[in-house]
């Protein structure tokens, strides 16, 4: 039997080779990741139970797919975290029964359709490959073979080698897939354990003793050692299938993004990430402005459906076409691409009923295109993710998914729904020209190196602005802050006063007096009745030719589950106080996201609807986003432009033109609107 299924292998792979290339067939040029916008995704995690792989995939069904949508690419199933594949290999695991070779269909039809094909594939996650090879495969610190769920492999191993390049070789030359998206990658592996490893890292950095908690000494290090291993083990593979294929385009999941955040060392050709359901539209707030700096082709997807991580056997409803525009728009409005997850059937055909959602959101994708893809961002505040600090704290090698990110993500909340214009930059980014913001924050940090402390005071110095955001990355400033401290530092209820309101902020927070001349921001009192003395809640000072402005509580990680006004009113007047000349000002509803691009020689602003339950757990789908508006629309320009419009509808707007701005109004803004200015 298990003779008869290898002759049935080598059969397909022989009939797919013959196929693709018989009589020297011309197909139309497909374009590249780096040229593509719009993709679907397909992926079923082939496990045990697909015995009849390929049984009811046809081409008139792909085709009906690619003929309905139009994607620029598509990405399909070819090996998931269970470590079968979903396609005949020769030289992987193969799932147990196949019928037809359904990725030889995707193959042969977007060929002819002109569509990129990538294939989904599982890198460092592989139970298959541990249960088979436990040599291959990770050691966590407590000995577990493969690590917490047993099915990591090593990246100081020979899985590359013996699986993972192998495996994409064959797709290469047997499909002539387009690349690969490679999931399970940097936010899926861990410390490794692996005696062998241990000994590489005594070797490389004379450490005797091996820490196995965090409250180690040379935790930190011992973690570095780890993530540098992950980068080499990317850079190998990528290496050598660039060397067997010039033309293979590579990405591996999440890498490079918040999960990730550091300068882009390996030679991957585009940058990548699924959005979960949970709070889809805040993480694509993150992520995009996180990838739009890192300087390569990138894009974003959404899951089509919602899924209930704590509910035994899942839970599952597919979204409104709305919300996932919504998603969409988030993604378009950064200039990256955008595709959406659908799950293939557990034999890997696709439903062809869930492309009635997919072609309206193609729609409104393609309608934008042209005034968005790979849009240049305006800056206006840099908003650190700062590369040193978030390792230093973070549980994981990669991925903050105990919280470590909170800081960062509510205070980038706030300054988006107080309609800031807003980049997220990591030190790399703000190397060669950090004077190009006028405002920069550092978000509640607790650590910062020597180097890049010098950097931004030098910045200050020279005239720029920074808000440094919390007691621990004050403490950090403290003599530049001109400060004392009057207690510890410890979780308090501050009752928080600006612009004759009040409302309470449990968080971390310290008392702190003034050396020398500041200026006092905002109040905090010991209670709502705002009885007794007041300490101040920010300080500014000038320093050199630019200003320093510390705030002394804890705003970002509790404005994500305890969001208040007055927090986002009281950081909008700070920023306003420090950065009075914003290039662009929206007034009427604090639920607009404002990007600031230029695509061209025009300047496109970008107006998104982020109203609706996205962020309330309790609400899987949603078919409703309330309208917005009038919006009054306020643009500092040298010289009055020749014309201004809406897009996609080209609608001209009415405006005036005095004292270097001009101001519009927009009566109401549904979803996601682009206003064109031209000279």
């Amino acid at each position: 039997m298990k003779r008869y299924a290898s002759f049935v292998m080598f059969f397909w792979i022989v009939v797919i080779t013959s196929s693709l290339q018989a009589q020297g067939k011309k197909y139309p040029q497909r374009l590249r990741r780096a040229e593509s916008f719009l993709g679907i995704h397909f992926d079923f995690h082939a496990s045990d139970e697909c015995t009849e792989i390929g049984k009811n995939v046809t081409p008139e069904m792909l085709a009906a797919i690619l003929d309905q949508v139009r994607p620029d690419y598509i990405q399909v199933d070819c090996k998931g975290h269970r470590g079968l594949s979903s396609y005949p290999t020769r030289v992987g695991n193969p799932a147990p029964g196949f019928v037809k070779d359904a990725l030889k269909i995707f193959r042969e039809v977007t060929a002819e359709k002109g569509v990129a094909l990538y294939c989904h594939y599982s890198g460092v996650l592989d139970e298959e490959a541990v249960r088979r090879h436990p040599e291959w495969a990770l050691q966590g610190v407590d000995g577990k073979i493969g690590g917490i769920d047993g099915r990591v492999t090593s990246v100081f191993g020979p899985y590359s080698d013996q699986l993972l390049i192998p495996q994409m070789k064959e797709l290469c030359d047997s499909y002539q897939i387009d690349g690969i998206w490679i999931d399970g990658e940097c936010w899926g592996t861990e410390r490794d354990f692996q005696p062998k490893v241990i000994e590489k890292f005594i070797n490389e950095t004379g450490i005797q003793t091996i820490p196995r908690k965090p409250t180690d000494p040379d935790w930190y290090e011992y973690s570095q050692f780890c993530r540098q291993g992950f980068r080499q083990y990317v850079a190998h593979y990528v290496n050598e299938l660039h060397r067997h294929n010039p033309n293979f385009q590579i990405a591996s999941n999440w890498a490079y993004s918040s999960f990730m955040p550091e300068p882009v060392t390996t030679g991957v050709d585009f940058l990548s990430g699924d959005v979960v359901p949970n709070d889809p539209v805040n993480a694509a707030r993150l992520e995009s402005r996180i990838l739009k700096q890192q300087g390569k082709p990138w894009d974003l997807m959404s899951w089509s459906f919602t899924f209930n991580w704590d509910d035994p056997g899942g839970f599952q409803s597919p979204k409104s076409v709305l919300q996932l525009q919504q998603e969409a728009a988030v993604v378009l409005s950064q200039g990256g691409g955008f595709q959406v997850y659908f799950n293939q059937n557990r034999d890997a055909s696709m439903n062809l009923s869930d492309m009635q959602v997919m072609i309206p959101i193609a729609k409104f994708c393609r309608d934008r295109q042209l005034y968005c893809h790979q849009a240049v961002s305006i800056p206006q505040i840099g908003l650190i993710l700062s590369t040193d600090a978030y390792y230093q704290k973070l549980d994981k090698l990669f991925h903050a998914n105990h919280g470590e990110l909170n800081g960062l993500k509510g205070i980038l909340q706030m300054l988006l729904e107080s309609q800031q214009v807003v980049d997220v930059v990591m030190e790399h980014h703000l190397a060669e020209n950090i004077n190009r913001y006028p405002l920069l924050i550092y978000p509640e940090w607790e650590t910062i190196t020597p180097a890049f402390k010098k950097q931004l005071v030098q910045y200050v110095e020279n005239g720029g602005n920074l808000i440094v955001m919390g007691p621990a990355a004050c403490q950090l400033f403290q003599s530049e802050l001109a400060i004392q401290y009057l207690d510890s530092l410890r979780e308090n209820v501050n009752y928080l006063a600006f612009n004759e309101k009040i409302a309470s902020v449990k968080s971390m927070s310290q008392r702190v007096q003034f050396t020398t001349e500041v200026t006092p921001f905002g109040k905090i009192y010991s209670n709502r009745r705002q009885a007794g003395d007041a300490r101040p809640a920010a300080s500014i000072r000038q320093l050199g030719k630019g200003h320093l402005a510390g705030v002394y509580l804890n705003l970002g990680a509790r404005y994500l589950n305890g969001k208040v006004t007055v927090a986002r009113d009281f950081l909008a007047g700070l920023v306003k106080t420090l950065f009075p000349n914003t290039v662009v000002t929206v007034e009427g509803s604090h639920s607009v996201d404002v990007s600031l691009n230029r695509i061209g020689n025009k300047l496109s602003l970008h107006l998104l609807n982020t109203a609706g339950p996205y962020a309330n757990p309790n609400v899987y789908v949603y078919d409703e986003i309330p309208p917005l508006g009038p919006l009054q629309i306020t643009v500092r320009l040298d010289q009055k432009p020749g014309k201004v419009s809406l897009a996609p509808s080209r609608q001209k707007l009415a405006f005036t033109y005095r004292n270097g701005s001009f101001v519009t109004v927009i009566p109401s803004l549904k979803l996601y609107e682009i206003l064109i200015i031209e000279e």
